[in-house]
């Protein structure tokens, strides 16, 4: 899986190269950017060149995408059994160690706060 994924990277890249530079080629609406505008000199005409450009970009867009599902499939695969949330038994974890009354005194404040909230009623001080 390893050589795979190593593959798929590379391909990745090397689509996402092409993809800039088929893009930067392309001839702007503004003519800002569009290094291929089309003199009468060029390769292809302005319209023919456009056509192939816009065909290239899209198969490229295409295998863009299909490479990053890919990618972020292999990933979540590869990192399934373990979740930030949760520790290799499946328990749920905490970053800080937290003990029974302090939990208790937490749910306590929690109540007393949307008690508070409910009723309208504020104890914290207003400083002007």
């Amino acid at each position: 899986m390893e050589t795979f994924e190593t593959a798929l990277w590379a391909s990745h890249l090397i689509i996402v190269i092409a993809l800039v530079i088929t893009i930067l080629l392309q001839r702007s609406e503004g003519g800002a950017l569009g290094i291929g505008g089309g003199g009468g000199d060029a390769m292809m005409s302005g319209r023919s060149a456009g056509n192939v450009l816009t065909k290239v970009t899209t198969v490229l867009a295409i295998l863009f995408f299909l490479t990053s599902l890919s990618l972020a499939y292999i990933s979540k695969v590869q990192n399934s059994s373990s979740s930030i949330l949760t520790d290799a038994n499946g328990e749920a974890t905490s970053a800080v160690p937290v003990s029974e009354s302090d939990k208790a005194a937490a749910e306590k404040s929690l109540d007393n706060l949307l008690q508070q909230s409910i009723g309208g009623e504020s104890s914290v001080p207003v400083s002007e």
